[in-house]
């Protein structure tokens, strides 16, 4: 039975494939017009499926956008504002909701779920019982998890597997997946972001990429017929830049998007993002040389992911997986990559809020569909009561901020779908702050994108405002101009408007409410009577 309230135990037999990469561009994709990046797995899945060309982050930093991803909901609700901000164990994640049901939510990658071990620790559950374990791992059945940017842990196998195939050492990951050799045989860190012209010291079947992969592909076989929920989440094309031959030098700087930045952006910059280019990310990808770096080894990176997901993809269709298998395609922020004189991601351009999504259904009612671009706004807070969905999992409404795409899918006529995607900002963590001199709970920022419109609501800020009908690149801010005041005025009450109708009340179902409205007499209390 479950215990999760507004979950269902009728289950529709179809797998699930949640692929995410980390810091993927959504405009660095052959499918969405990038003029030298070749990507034709990916762009096959786009020819089988929808692809949503205005789909957005609910936040511009990996561990709060996962979260919206795994919950459904948007950071001001679930709380994990931040990489470092766990997220509450009071917080019900799709893995739970698909237990509840009879399903489990595999992991082979990333998650960047940080274990509440206060909330678990209070509840007398941290001591590596099956629930507290399930609780700290955000509700996944982790295969091998595999978060990168960091020597793994016990958590997964890579580190034996590495040393397994030679590469001796304590630390196999800094001494070879991160590093490069020079052609004197000198090892250089991808941590110096000068060096990720190298290749890296690691083969390509023995990299990241190709390992959380060959996961994939084991668990596949493993499980045979019976059905599954498998989150793939690929650490790559995100920071270290380190791309093993011979992906280093598939592109040359030629071969790159143009930067988008203008000289006058940095004249009257807004207060925190004047603070963000002191960053020392930012002053790097400043450098005309480190754009020209780097830039090449991130698609090196992207090519490379794609290779390995058209293995995958063979793999599937040989098994006959890709009939009776629902694919999701997409990324959890974007990379400034220098643009707007950035490094890094977080703030509130299209570069890094907007992301590449693409779903393929396989079922004959998403035949209509198939081979097109979707242009309504969808979000991360959609793919959770999407996914429940596709398997006949009845939604917990009370708690899902999100809507079903299965409806987009499915070609069917929907009234009163969103014109706005959302997306907020805590930077409390970051060295911004100590540039501002500001307090901890001073470092919020809150946005609406829509068809014309960006708008962000900052603290103790002025506001930023940018015209996408006149100035699609985000260069020109006019979040200060007196002329601006009335759609400014009319964006921040929808703000505000959209921030009260937040799902605060988790505790009881909708359906609860409902049968309790008026029925006081019925518990015997008979107030107000004359």
């Amino acid at each position: 039975m479950s215990t999760i309230p507004g979950a269902s135990v009728k289950l529709a037999p179809m797998n699930i494939l949640f692929i995410m990469a980390d810091q993927l561009r959504w405009d660095h994709l052959g499918c969405t017009g990038h003029p030298w990046l070749k990507t034709p797995a990916i762009d096959a899945l786009a020819r089988r499926g929808v692809r949503f060309a205005n789909a957005f982050a609910n936040s511009g930093v990996c561990g709060p956008s996962r979260m919206s991803f795994y919950t459904g909901r948007y950071p001001i609700s679930h709380g994990a504002t931040w990489n470092r901000v766990p997220l509450s164990v009071g917080e019900v994640t799709l893995g739970e909701m698909l237990r509840a049901a009879g399903r489990s939510l595999a992991l082979a990658g990333k998650t960047h779920v940080m274990p509440d071990h206060a909330g678990l620790a209070r509840l007398h559950l941290d001591g590596g019982s099956e629930l507290g374990t399930l609780l700290a791992r955000g509700g996944f059945e982790e295969l091998d998890r595999y978060d990168g940017h960091h020597p793994p842990g016990e958590e997964s196998g890579y580190p034996a597997f590495l040393r397994a195939h030679g590469y001796d050492s304590a630390d196999p990951w800094t001494d070879y997946v991160i590093s490069g050799v020079d052609a004197q045989g000198r090892v250089h860190s991808g941590w110096h972001m000068r060096n990720v012209h190298l290749p890296a010291r690691v083969r390509d079947e023995h990299s990241e990429t190709a390992y959380t992969t060959d996961q994939a592909i084991a668990y596949m076989r493993r499980m045979g017929d019976r059905p599954w929920v498998l989150h793939l989440s690929y650490v790559k094309p995100h920071w270290p830049y380190m791309a093993p031959a011979p992906y280093h030098a598939r592109y040359t700087a030629d071969q790159c998007l143009p930067v988008a930045r203008r000289r006058d952006e940095l004249e009257r910059a807004h207060p925190v993002l004047a603070a963000y280019r002191q960053q020392e990310e930012c002053l790097s990808f400043q450098r005309d040389e480190c754009i020209r770096t780097v830039r090449p080894a991130y698609q090196g990176l992207i090519a490379q992911l794609d290779d390995h997901l058209g293995r995958l993809f063979d793999h599937m269709a040989a098994a006959g997986r890709l009939e009776d298998t629902l694919i999701v395609f997409t990324a959890d922020h974007g990379d400034f990559l220098g643009d707007h004189w950035l490094g890094e991601k977080e703030l509130f351009y299209d570069t890094v809020q907007k992301l590449p999504l693409i779903v393929v259904d396989p079922r004959r009612e998403a035949d209509a569909t198939r081979g097109t671009v979707e242009r309504r706004f969808v979000e991360s807070v959609d793919l959770a009561p999407t996914l429940l969905d596709a398997l006949g999992v009845a939604a917990p409404a009370h708690r899902l901020e999100g809507a079903s795409l299965v409806p987009l899918l499915h070609g069917q006529a929907v009234h009163g779908w969103r014109d706005v995607a959302y997306s907020e900002l805590d930077y409390s963590y970051r060295n911004a702050r100590l540039t501002l001199g500001k307090d901890v709970h001073q470092c919020r920022a809150f946005s609406l994108r829509s068809e014309r419109w960006r708008y962000v609501y900052w603290l103790d800020e002025p506001e930023q405002l940018f015209d996408l009908e006149a100035d699609p690149d985000e260069f020109q801010d006019l979040g200060r101009e007196t002329s601006t005041e009335p759609v400014r005025a009319a964006l921040r009450d929808r703000l505000l408007d959209f921030l009260a109708r937040r799902r605060h009340r988790t505790t009881v179902t909708d359906d609860a409410v409902q049968r309790g409205t008026g029925a006081y007499k019925k518990a015997g209390v008979f107030f107000g009577q004359w």
